[in-house]
């Protein structure tokens, strides 16, 4: 499917549409892994909001980049790495990556996971499992599955690792 972006780096005045992104592909990717009543919590939106503002205005937050892709000046995917939480020898991890269901397979995703992470880098992620599309992207990405779980809000997590390319 072909449509025009564009991915950039994102700003704090994105958060407001950032949150509504986060909130609408969480409906649309976790709807029967998440709770209806997080997903249909009244308060999610502000919520995710508060989230993005932080990620993009908190000094704490420096070292993460954050993109987003738009669409005729709408925002329909976000993304979000920053350093490692739980393998240190991995420099990056990707915390956030969304995007409408109506713009997967566009390219969207690519473009914003190598916004967020060079392509060429090592790297780690936390995926919801089930999810074969989300998995089948980040293996076509260069990701793998190390045998790690946790599960976090009743919904189970694979990790998965990439190294680095070598040239």
């Amino acid at each position: 499917m072909a449509i025009n972006f564009e991915v950039r780096r994102a700003d704090p005045a994105d958060a407001p549409g950032m949150a509504k992104v986060h909130v609408d592909t969480w409906r649309e990717t976790y709807r029967g892994l998440m709770s209806d009543s997080e997903l249909d919590d009244p308060g999610l939106l502000e919520w995710r909001e508060k989230f993005w503002t932080a990620a993009l205005t908190d000094p704490r937050y420096e070292k993460n980049n954050v993109a987003v892709a738009l669409h005729d000046d709408k925002l329909i995917g976000i993304a979000m790495s920053g350093p490692s939480s739980d393998i240190p020898e991995e420099p990056q991890e990707l915390y956030v990556l969304y995007a409408y269901a109506s713009s997967h397979g566009s390219g969207v995703g690519a473009a914003l996971l190598n916004e967020v992470i060079s392509p060429a880098a090592s790297a780690v992620l936390w995926v919801a499992d089930p999810n074969p599309r989300a998995q089948a992207f980040y293996r076509k990405n260069g990701f793998v599955a190390d045998g790690a779980e946790k599960v976090e809000d009743g919904v189970k997590d694979i990790r998965m690792v990439r190294t680095a390319r070598q040239n």
